[in-house]
């Protein structure tokens, strides 16, 4: 089998439809099959799967898994040859998993990204971001990252206004739309599951390149992502510290690492006036210490 579509569901039936119907759409010539995992939605997701799609392997988790360990669930499920993660809140165009898969099997092991818009059909960044470093670290600390959003050099992880239309490497390709093959996968042990949600896709990249493998963007698979708003920013934001924390304890060095942690705290303590950042500050002797 060529491709197994990994997706995880989270409460969110009318958009899971949306998505599996336009892979069922846009995939024609590739063998492939689609596996779900419902994180317990509770809410009609995993039985409106299973009435509507009934080719979807579907996998019932009883609790909220997130969203590296569901995967990995999925991943150990399938039997492609290669792996596409994708977004439950996304719409797939133009046959872009089999031109992912061609763009793959022409660049050998690696991880592979495409071009996300938004449902407006203007660009949605998202796709991919530049890797976190001590000079990103030291922007977000400053102020500059803010004051100069999607500048080239002050605001690094925004990869400046590149607008994901011309083949290039990344440091990070997220895991809304995600190609990788098996073999790489399972090289790499899947997402590292401390990961509950945001990071696992940035841990697996900076795992792919010290292994020298690419991680790559193509502008030829392009999918819509909708990307609704958080109920609870601040929790939101908390979950996004902490898997940078925890990137940072991770992979850098022993000497860079007390330095980052300080730029990110002192990053959040520049902000906290505002009532996302304020929530934020106050979890931060939790977050700082990253996943266990």
């Amino acid at each position: 089998m060529d491709l197994s579509v990994l997706i995880v569901s989270y409460r969110n039936p009318e958009l899971t439809r949306a998505c599996l119907a336009s892979v069922f759409e846009e995939i024609r010539d590739a063998s492939f099959e689609v596996v779900v995992v419902d994180n317990a939605s509770g809410d009609g997701t995993p039985e409106l799967v299973e009435r509507e799609f009934p080719a979807v392997r579907l996998i019932r988790s009883e609790v909220n898994l997130g969203f590296a360990r569901a995967n990995n669930v999925a991943a150990r499920e399938a039997r492609g040859e290669h792996l596409l993660l994708l977004n439950p809140d996304t719409v797939v165009l133009d046959r872009a998993p089999e031109r992912l898969l061609a763009f793959a099997r022409a660049h050998g092991a690696g991880l592979y990204g495409g071009r996300t818009l938004a449902p407006s059909g203007e660009l949605d960044p998202r796709s991919c971001w530049g890797e976190q470093t001590l000079w990103s670290a030291f922007c977000f600390a400053t102020g500059l990252s803010t004051a100069f959003g999607g500048h080239r050099v002050l605001d690094p992880e925004s990869l400046g206004g590149w607008q994901r239309d011309t083949v290039r490497d990344v440091g990070v390709v997220t895991g809304c739309l995600l190609l990788v093959p098996r073999a790489l996968w399972e090289r790499l042990g899947g997402f590292d599951e401390r990961f509950f949600m945001y990071g696992e896709d940035a841990d697996l990249s900076a795992r792919a390149h010290a292994l020298g493998c690419p991680v790559r963007i193509t502008p030829d698979a392009t999918i819509v992502h909708v990307v609704g708003a958080s109920s609870d920013p601040g929790s939101k934001m908390t979950q996004i510290m902490q898997a940078r924390a925890t990137l940072v304890r991770k992979h850098w060095s022993t000497f860079t690492r007390p330095l980052g942690l300080a730029l990110l705290l002192a990053g959040v303590l520049l902000r906290r006036r505002g009532a996302m950042w304020a929530t934020v500050w106050r979890g931060r002797r939790d977050w700082i210490r990253g996943y266990a």
